[in-house]
């Protein structure tokens, strides 16, 4: 009887206390160097603009050995903040990928977001 009463107790006190979450914070960073370099950009023409949303345009990524190609996506505005294009750099001894990526401020976009033209010009 004593044994069901501590459990009882313990159960009791484990329930009153309530789940109890830590936060977990991750950061993973990977770098993709090849001494291929990347094919010329393909040239697609994106959907209209729509309000709220920036055009990121496509890019070629590395996957399994080889150059794939990512078509281009509207993705939803974020207040202060800029799209930078995926790209690759040159740098010693091949090629670096840079995934596509929001930064702080920045120049104003046009309305509706940035046409492919003009994100290949570096102008949004």
């Amino acid at each position: 009887m004593n044994r069901s009463l501590s459990l009882a107790f313990a159960l009791a006190v484990l329930l009153a206390a309530g789940p109890v979450v830590a936060p977990a914070y991750a950061q993973i960073s990977a770098q993709i160097i090849i001494g291929t370099p990347p094919p010329a950009p393909v040239v697609v023409a994106p959907p209209p603009p729509r309000p709220g949303y920036v055009w990121a345009p496509g890019y070629w990524g590395w996957e399994h050995g080889r150059h794939v190609w990512h078509d281009g996506r509207w993705l939803r505005e974020r207040p202060g903040a800029v799209y930078v294009p995926a790209q690759w750099v040159a740098v010693r001894g091949g090629w670096r990928f840079v995934p596509g990526h929001w930064e702080r401020g920045g120049p104003p976009r046009p309305p509706g977001g940035c046409p492919p033209g003009l994100a290949r010009q570096g102008r949004c």
